[in-house]
């Protein structure tokens, strides 16, 4: 059962921990040692250099299913890459092997169907790695381009979550021919017990993993994706307009008012409506824009306004 209590930064490290023993795992991932006594949650964050806002994410979502939608522009993604990380080199490094360990020792090595359980977790070890050794080549490099302010037109993070899935047909598969068809002597019983409850307490955390990916990781990657895509395209429209435009006239407030008013939609009778002049005054100041601006479209205009600062340009569909 979860424990519905939100953790915060004030909160005593120790009193997180001895609530929900099983993030114990989440402290590896973030770097964060024991012996930090009966200090606050941001005082080890802070004396271990660790985003305490980016710690606290995690383990309130991993404890209660809780994201914090009005703050996720504050979540540290060098943190929490870090994490993801050392959560691979824990799983891949120490826990794997230690389950297969276990694994042997509880098992009958006369015994036929043994062998072939061995071979069961071997597959399913080795499609762990598979996944996550692609992650470790291809989503984080690109995630750490991101971070870096460098975009790329052949990957985004959707092409990596249309295909995430946890993997875990062949572990499921191994519980249940040990659970049904393992009879032993009392020794590899309680061995295969005992294995058998690391290996549920390692699927729940796999799964825990997994959908840290999938609700902080994945939509923090998307948000860094729209803002660099939005800053290139206000790059390379820049780049644009002082490219082409060859006029030192300066547009005037008034001129920068029909601009405005041409970008939101109206026509020259709403203009001047608008701006309570005459419909022949905004048809000059119109051409004095294109003459001076050298561009003659609405949507060059739009352009104009978007690189000048004149109109937002999550307010238009580009």
């Amino acid at each position: 059962m979860k424990n519905q209590k939100m953790y915060e930064a004030d909160d005593q490290m120790i009193s997180l921990i001895r609530d929900n023993y099983n993030i114990l795992q989440s402290l590896g991932g973030f770097g964060l040692s024991l012996g930090f006594g009966d200090k606050t949650v941001r005082q080890v964050c802070e004396e271990q250099k660790v985003d305490c806002y980016t710690f606290l994410a995690v383990v309130n979502f991993t404890i209660n299913g809780y994201t914090d939608v009005d703050n996720e522009e504050r979540l540290s993604l060098p943190t929490l890459l870090h994490y993801l990380k050392a959560s691979h080199d824990y799983y891949l490094g120490f826990q794997l092997p230690f389950i297969r360990k276990e694994l042997e020792d509880a098992l009958d090595k006369t015994d036929n169907l043994a062998m072939l359980i061995l071979k069961l977790y071997d597959e399913y070890a080795r499609e762990i790695r598979m996944h996550m050794r692609y992650e470790e080549k291809t989503v984080f490099p690109y995630v750490e381009s991101l971070i870096e302010n460098q975009s790329s037109v052949s990957y985004d993070i959707d092409t990596y979550s249309k295909h995430h899935s946890q993997i875990d047909k062949k572990l499921k598969e191994l519980k249940n021919i040990i659970i049904k068809y393992l009879p032993s002597d009392e020794l590899h019983n309680n061995q295969l017990t005992a294995t058998l409850y690391d290996i549920y307490n390692n699927e729940d955390w796999l799964m825990q993993h997994s959908k840290v990916e999938d609700h902080i990781f994945i939509p923090a990657i998307r948000r860094l994706e729209h803002k660099t895509r939005q800053n290139d395209v206000s790059v390379k429209i820049s780049n644009m307009i002082n490219k082409n435009s060859e006029s030192n006239e300066t547009i005037s407030d008034r001129e920068k008012d029909v601009i405005i008013s041409l970008v939101q939609g109206m026509s020259n009778k709403e203009i001047a409506d608008h701006l309570c002049i005459s419909i022949n005054t905004v048809i000059t100041h119109r051409r004095n824009i294109a003459r001076k601006l050298q561009i003659h479209s609405a949507a060059g205009l739009t352009i104009y306004a978007i690189v000048n600062n004149l109109v937002d340009i999550s307010a238009v569909k580009l």
